[in-house]
């Protein structure tokens, strides 16, 4: 548990993971580690023990913020990373030296950045020539299969309002107001659900009116970011291109589809709601996502990977690996 804990008593924060890639590179032992600049300061890794590797291990080496060191209990790990997911590319690690020391060599580890703030290292990755039939993205799964993932879609809003003095609202137009009346409409739209994912849902940041409280607000600005489903994925891009107005700008950013993975037998399997890099590592045939640690736990305070979770994963893994030859 020693490299663990290095590891986690890095502070790889989004955009500051690069001495812990540096770090890994000098550290972790393969017959080849090669490091990919990812161009906005941060790199990959990866590790090799073929030059021609048919499975490839891959997660993120990025966290949330703030960081959060580790403390180890006497079951588990609480920490920032421990199940998102420092703990996933550590079990990852520890299953390619199993299978090294069985005699198997077709596999590779690939460390990414950024994949909180937009899966950077994965995007910058796929513009390789590097190519396999098969990637394993670790992710907080809870140790199944995921079956399928919901998209994203992220749209900044500004609503365009007209100060006026406070007392006399009705001389002005509040951008607060125009924000509000959006969210009710929002609240209020019928998107279909999904048999496989459910709802879609819909989350608001970066909320921004600045205006002193005795003045009707000029502008208020915001970032809406949906989790898609198959059966509504569509159908949010066009409810959101219809808002745009003369006092509500919409900028369309993208973002991932809904998407379906392969499952293996044997293995417990679901679906998920969050995203990943899997659907931005296009140079790989196949790609399946499981890992140890729960999703409700990652991106809190109180964030966690018990003993029993890592060595189930490390078992999977290995398991993948062979159920793969």
């Amino acid at each position: 548990m020693e490299l663990f804990r290095q590891i986690l008593s890095f502070d790889s924060t989004s955009g500051s993971e690069r001495p812990l890639g540096e770090w890994l590179a000098a550290r972790l032992e393969a017959p080849s580690v090669e490091t990919f600049e990812v161009g906005d300061g941060t790199l990959n890794v990866l590790l090799r023990w073929s030059d021609v590797p048919r499975v490839v291990f891959c997660s993120h080496m990025d966290t949330v913020p703030p960081y959060i060191p580790p403390t180890f209990l006497e079951d588990r790990v609480l920490g920032r990373g421990t199940c998102d997911a420092k703990g996933q590319f550590y079990a990852m690690y520890r299953a390619c030296q199993r299978l090294a020391a069985a005699g198997h060599r077709d596999f590779a580890l690939l460390i990414v950045s950024g994949e909180e703030t937009g899966s950077w290292g994965a995007k910058a990755f796929a513009r390789t020539d590097f190519r396999a039939p098969l990637l394993v993205v670790g992710e907080p799964t809870d140790n199944c299969m995921v079956s399928a993932s919901k998209g994203t879609k992220r749209f900044d809003l500004t609503f365009t309002g007209r100060p006026f003095h406070s007392g006399y609202p009705e001389h002005g137009l509040s951008a607060v107001e125009l924000f509000v009346d959006f969210m009710e409409r929002l609240r209020a739209a019928d998107f279909p659900e999904d048999p496989d994912l459910g709802p879609t849902t819909w989350n608001v940041g970066q909320l921004c009116s600045d205006n002193p409280q005795n003045i009707l607000s000029p502008e208020l600005s915001c970032r809406l970011y949906f989790r898609t489903t198959f059966a509504a994925d569509a159908a949010v891009v066009a409810w959101m291109r219809a808002q745009a107005s003369g006092t509500l700008r919409v900028d369309e950013y993208g973002g991932d589809a809904p998407a379906r993975y392969p499952t293996l037998p044997g293995f417990p399997a679901k679906s998920v709601s969050f995203g990943s890099d899997a659907p931005h590592l296009t140079n790989f045939a196949q790609k399946i996502i499981c890992g140890p640690g729960s999703i409700t736990v990652a991106h809190r305070d109180d964030e966690y990977l018990s003993f029993a979770d890592l060595e189930t994963a490390i078992n999977n893994y290995s398991k993948i690996y062979e159920s793969y030859h």
